[in-house]
């Protein structure tokens, strides 16, 4: 009976210890994906300061805050977007632009581009519209204003960059986890010596 105990108790330490590598390997894995990102970034920005160029990043990310593009990207999905020439944008796209809008001026806005004009002076106008909005922005959006095209939707991972960001939500998924491999290694260490 007391063999069962431990068998049982070993068991549980195996399965907690293992789920805490494996966690702890995702979370090294998503770092190293956003450190390769932010390499990305940072050697466009460089390469777009040295050449006098004022485009917006080759990648960006964004929470969307606002339902007006329910159902097709929801409240607090992430969206990642990345910079595409003006002329290779079509209706249908869905975009993330610098609003000049008054009741939204210097605010990013993702909406779909649902027509395409072409201004006197060459450059490209797009008129834009949310999914769940009625009727169509107010204001047309100026292919300077594009920040780029919308890649793909991270379904709710606002709702964990929220949870991270909270105090218990970081003791509960990096502070217990570390603590837990570190104190695990001690007693190993003190069982060998």
């Amino acid at each position: 009976n007391h063999d069962d105990v431990v068998s049982i108790k070993e068991v549980i330490q195996f399965f907690f210890h293992f789920v805490t590598i494996v966690f702890l390997y995702v979370v090294f894995l998503l770092l190293a994906l956003i450190f390769l990102f932010f390499i990305f970034y940072f050697v466009d920005l460089l390469y777009n300061l040295r050449s006098g160029e004022n485009k917006p990043p080759l990648f960006d990310a964004y929470v969307i805050v606002s339902p007006s593009m329910v159902p097709t990207i929801n409240v607090q999905d992430a969206i990642i977007i990345a910079r595409v020439s003006p002329k290779k944008l079509k209706q249908g796209d869905i975009i993330s632009y610098l609003s000049t809008d008054s009741y939204y001026a210097g605010k990013v806005v993702t909406h779909r581009i649902i027509g395409i004009v072409e201004a006197n002076d060459g450059t490209l106008l797009y008129r834009t519209k949310g999914d769940n909005n009625n009727v169509a922005d107010a204001i047309l959006v100026r292919e300077e204003n594009v920040y780029g095209k919308v890649l793909f939707r991270i379904p709710k991972l606002g709702y964990v960059r929220w949870f991270l960001s909270t105090y218990f939500g970081w003791i509960l998924c990096i502070a217990l986890p570390v603590l837990y491999l570190i104190m695990t290694e001690v007693i190993r260490v003190r069982k060998l010596i």
